[in-house]
């Protein structure tokens, strides 16, 4: 039975697409340090496995957007789906770190097509505060994943090994393509954007020309360096440093998520009274100030876990409100090319997270201190981002109308 726009049931569904990144990311982590010994590989070069599912996942994005838009959002789901899925299933019988590595990457790619296509769906049917409203809603559901992955994740690997954790992903996606095919109706407008290179090409050269695409996107771009610092460094950091165990970091995570779910309930919640561009303001500068509290605790040599986890929660619950509003802001002008927008945003923060994952891979030296520079740097630069957007959107507008 088709499902109904305003129901309920289409905004889990839409929230487990949109989760499907950090379903193939949290349930990871968990697992590396076993991998990285029932594999004999360093740390180093697991956790490539990390980067290459963020490229992945980046370029995906960049490919799913303009298909949906040209052959509608179910299809493009269904392909991915059924990509993931042998994927997923791939990575089960790997039998080096360079084969789980390569399968990671295809994983990513066809992960990628949950999140796009779930922003395209939010763009074919509301726009600004109302696209904002459900993308935080979303955002609800989507934090159910990184509190149960890694919590399920560790469990299975007690239980029997890190094998499981694709098992699961496997499991995931037959699930998945299974509600799209019988439950969602095609959203994309009956007018097709054409799929070939130079058209799409064109499109993404528009959107990264225009102040009111690229404003918001660098905001959360800015962000989310912060997100991706914590998973890039957090398991062998809490791990090893902390002597955390496998589901001991699974419940430290959980709480990290914790946060960001409160959040997404507050920003869905307080939007329509207070408006995008003032949740934008308040999330940015609370990212900043827990930022900076994390890098204050690692150099005063703090190395009891809170000193890591406390500071992260209140980060997510800001990033809560940074998340949704920017994504609402970048694509509401673009009705038309929605998925092109849905792509470039995506394909923008996994491509830095690949970036930020290897970066730290080179840089974490057995402390938290790197990995708390780097959320610090991305709060301050979140808010020195959005500074830069309400001055542009200001100076468009003629007045401070519309973003007070």
């Amino acid at each position: 039975m088709a499902l109904s726009p305003s129901s309920a049931s289409l905004t889990v569904l839409l929230g487990l697409l949109l989760a499907l990144t950090p379903l193939g990311t949290d349930m990871f982590l968990p697992a590396m340090p076993a991998i990285a010994h029932d594999l004999g590989a360093e740390p180093a070069l697991v956790q490539l496995g990390l980067t290459a599912y963020f490229i992945g996942i980046a370029v995906g994005q960049l490919g799913w957007g303009p298909l949906s838009d040209r052959f509608g959002r179910r299809p493009a789901l269904l392909a991915g789906c059924g990509v993931f899925l042998g994927a997923s299933v791939g990575c089960m019988l790997a039998g080096s770190a360079h084969a789980l590595i390569a399968l990671r990457l295809l994983q990513g790619l066809a992960m990628s097509s949950g999140p796009v296509v779930a922003r395209s769906i939010v763009r074919d049917m509301h726009a600004r505060e109302q696209a904002a409203r459900l993308l935080a809603q979303m955002q609800i559901v989507f934090a159910v994943v990184p509190i149960a992955g890694p919590l399920i994740a560790g469990a299975l690997i007690d239980w029997t090994d890190w094998p499981a954790v694709f098992g699961f992903h496997a499991v995931t996606a037959a699930a998945l393509a299974t509600a799209v095919a019988l439950g969602l109706t095609e959203t994309a407008p009956g007018e097709r954007s054409s799929i070939h290179p130079a058209r799409i090409a064109a499109s993404f050269g528009a959107l990264l020309a225009d102040r009111r695409f690229v404003a918001p996107l660098a905001t959360l771009l800015c962000a989310q360096i912060g997100l991706y610092a914590f998973l890039a460094n957090s398991s062998f950091a809490l791990v090893g440093r902390s002597g955390v165990t496998a589901a001991g970091f699974g419940l430290l995570f959980a709480a990290v998520m914790v946060g960001h779910m409160l959040g997404a309930y507050h920003s869905s919640r307080w939007v329509g009274r207070r408006g995008v561009p003032r949740m934008l303001r308040f999330g940015t500068r609370l990212c900043a100030t827990a930022g900076i509290a994390m890098a204050a605790l690692a150099w005063s040599g703090a190395s009891h876990w809170t000193a890591v986890v406390l500071p992260m929660m209140v980060y997510m619950y800001a990033f809560s409100f940074v998340l949704p509003h920017a994504t609402a802001l970048a694509m509401t002008p673009f009705p038309q090319a929605a998925g092109a927008a849905a792509s470039l945003l995506g394909a923008g923060q996994f491509g830095l997270g690949a970036i930020v994952s290897a970066a730290l891979g080179v840089l974490y030296d057995g402390t938290t201190r790197p990995m708390a520079a780097a959320v610090a740097l991305a709060g301050i630069t979140a808010v020195a981002a959005e500074w830069l957007r309400t001055r542009w959107a200001r100076g468009a507008s003629g007045s401070a109308r519309g973003d007070d």
